[in-house]
């Protein structure tokens, strides 16, 4: 058998923390001491990109993990308790998501249950591709988008899902800490019961038990504890089509309000501050005039009789000046058509394609039979439908108040800008200088609407106007509106009013005539959210401890995070439906390690079984002193397993699982 030798070397800057190969591709994902990831080529260490570390998403890598398909990489952040999902192609942030603790250990699972039951279902079970147009993409001219919504292909988005097969992201902290994500992106299980800090954990690919290794502090003056935990995953195992189709549907709910979250951004990138000027320079005028006269009826004496005073000629054409306001116009416009744009092409859409995942997620929660069991509450549903309603509803007014607006600023500004340029004696273009009564009507409706002084304004937001109402829309804040649509006259609303049945009717959608857009999001995503934790609390508590077992007392100075290689390590026999667990302890100058074999099925108790290798001083030896042994000690439950061999990590956790059965079942193997 030849011997292992070396095929290359490479010096890095950084002191490496954490490595993970890529299951499917010749990459290797690397993290530093200065929270930097790294990926490399395995043949020749090429960088293929770098991650540097940001302030918004955190420094501190505490590990890593690889989707099966390899296309996606996973790391958690301590200091920010964050989890980032990197696209393997480019350093870019697909999906973030916050948790309640660092996290310590992760673990990223598939499904590999086939069946002609579950072979038609998963081609069968979405059809919102062939029902709902694709999401339009978002501009890139935007800089805070993420990068996944941008791409020329808008269905890129559904990288992050992947596969329909389910797969899992699971997640392990301090203090018992431990959830699932389905498809990395939504919670399904909030797992509690297990104490200490998770070193490793892995969830089988049955579905049908989670194996766990904690470090537990039993006392500030004792040795921390090394234990293993199996828990009883059934319900996943058990529900495993209506969990992927349910996870599926939350997977595409989160989706779509990270979308619409990010239209929301782009419309508030779209508004400019210069919009914000014609209040400011109004507010300076009436804080710096001598005369009584209102800023209104200033404007109005300009509209009517083409004469302005002294006063209201200095601010236009010292302050404001032609050019300036030709400037102000020009940005108005253009800025109003990208909010009107983004509103009605991405916000409408995205709206509505999570109005239909959630009817049919309502649809599937009033299956009781099928969907009871795993916490789907219709109730709840039904209040989520109804704020995305409401949500809609603002979003419509905003379009009414964009459409006002343009029309009436274009109205405004064309003949502010002939009276300027009458005043500074410039020629005036004639396609400007004609104005019908239409556009007189404009105007004076316009000044009536938007130019009375309002006292109490000013202790608010310190300026007496406010022109502009389209901002008001996209400030995220809790205030009211400080000037909201006018509904006075409005005949819908009247007979409303006026029906005693419509008016608490649970068919109408509610509506908040005094919130900003921004308000009325976050409370569309509060009560998503609170919908869709239900089904992550039941599958949690019906998660419960099988197996418990005190594996070491662990030095207290010893550093279980440093280490690249890490024991104990877990692992799922996929094809034998076995837990392996690899673990070492040193006892009277004598290194052994040992490995644990537990079925994923908690209900078989048969073939578990303990195996211990001794290794003399191996563990503290240099290359040079390592003697090697053939003396082997095997102990056992129910079965004695004969001669093994100790293994080394090479490539991959099925390369490990391979020539780890291979060496069980034959004599002679010694490394």
């Amino acid at each position: 058998m030849p011997a292992f030798r070396q095929v290359g070397e490479k010096q890095l800057p950084q002191e490496i923390i954490f490595m993970a190969w890529s299951p499917k591709r010749d990459l290797i994902a690397l993290a530093n001491k200065v929270g930097e990831v790294l990926l490399h080529r395995l043949a020749n260490f090429q960088r293929v990109w770098s991650l540097p570390p940001s302030d918004n998403t955190g420094k501190e890598v505490t590990t890593l993990a690889w989707r099966p398909d390899g296309k996606i990489l996973a790391f958690g952040l301590a200091d920010t308790k964050r989890v980032i999902l990197c696209d393997v192609e480019k350093p870019e942030s697909l999906h973030s998501f916050s948790v309640v603790a660092p996290i310590t250990y992760m673990h990223w699972m598939e499904v590999t249950e086939e069946s002609s039951f579950l072979t038609s279902f998963y081609h069968a079970e979405d059809e919102s591709n062939l029902l709902l147009p694709k999401l339009p993409a978002l501009p890139k001219n935007y800089s805070t988008t993420a990068k996944i919504f941008s791409e020329e292909k808008s269905d890129e988005i559904m990288k992050l899902m992947g596969d329909i097969r389910l797969n899992a992201l699971v997640l392990g902290g301090n203090a018992g800490f431990i959830e699932i994500y389905a498809y990395g992106m939504y919670k399904i299980a909030t797992i509690t019961g297990v104490t200490g800090s998770c070193l490793a954990l892995c969830l089988s690919s049955d579905l049908k038990s989670l194996s766990v290794v904690t470090k537990v502090d039993v006392s500030p003056e004792a040795e921390p504890e090394i234990t293993y935990f199996q828990l009883d995953t059934s319900l996943l195992s058990t529900y495993l089509p209506e969990v992927t189709r349910m996870a599926r549907k939350f997977t595409h709910i989160s989706t779509l309000l990270q979308y619409i979250k990010l239209s929301l951004t782009c419309m508030c990138e779209a508004w400019e501050e210069i919009l914000m000027q014609m209040d400011s320079r109004l507010t300076k005028f009436v804080q710096e005039k001598n005369t009584t006269t209102s800023v209104q009826d200033e404007f109005m004496q300009l509209l009517l009789w083409g004469k302005a005073s002294l006063e209201l000629q200095a601010l236009l054409m010292n302050q404001l000046t032609v050019k300036g306001l030709k400037k102000l116009g020009q940005s108005m416009e253009s800025s109003y058509s990208s909010i009107q744009k983004l509103v009605i092409s991405h916000l409408q859409s995205g709206s509505e394609a999570l109005l239909y995942h959630l009817s049919e997620l309502k649809g599937m929660a009033l299956w009781k039979q099928k969907y009871e069991s795993l916490g789907l509450d219709a109730s709840g549903i039904e209040e989520a439908i109804t704020a995305v309603g409401s949500f809609i509803l603002k979003a419509n007014e905003l379009l009414q108040v964009i459409d006002s607006s343009m029309k009436n600023f274009k109205a405004f500004f064309r003949w502010l800008y002939v009276a300027m340029l009458r005043m500074s004696e410039d020629h005036i273009p004639p396609e400007l200088n004609k104005m019908t009564q239409k556009d007189i009507t404009f105007v004076a409706d316009f000044l009536t609407e938007h130019f009375n002084e309002a006292p109490e304004l000013y202790s608010r937001k310190g300026k007496y106007f406010n022109v502009e109402r389209v901002g008001q829309y996209l400030k995220d804040e809790d205030d009211d509106l400080v000037s909201p649509p006018n509904t006075e006259g409005n005949q819908w609303f009247n007979f409303l009013q006026n029906s005693n049945h419509l008016k608490e009717s649970p068919l109408l959608f509610p509506y908040y005539p005094q919130k900003s857009l921004h308000f009325v999001k976050r409370q569309m995503e509060g009560i998503i959210d609170r919908c869709l934790q239900k089904p992550a609390d039941v599958i949690g508590k019906s998660v419960h401890q099988a197996f418990c077992m005190p594996l070491y007392k662990a030095s207290t100075s010893e550093d279980l995070t440093s280490q690249l290689f890490k024991l104990p390590f877990l692992w799922n026999d996929k094809s034998s439906n076995l837990h392996y667990v690899l673990f070492t302890m040193r006892r009277n100058n004598v290194s052994s390690i040992y490995i644990l074999r537990r079925h994923t099925d908690i209900s078989r108790s048969a073939s578990n079984g303990l195996l211990a290798i001794d290794f003399g001083n191996f563990m503290n030896s240099s290359i040079n002193e390592i003697s090697y042994t053939r003396e082997f000690r095997t102990r056992g439950e129910g079965k004695n397993f004969g001669p093994a061999a100790f293994i080394i990590y090479i490539y991959g956790g099925e390369c490990r699982t391979r020539i780890l059965l291979e060496s069980w079942s034959k004599v002679g193997y010694a490394v």
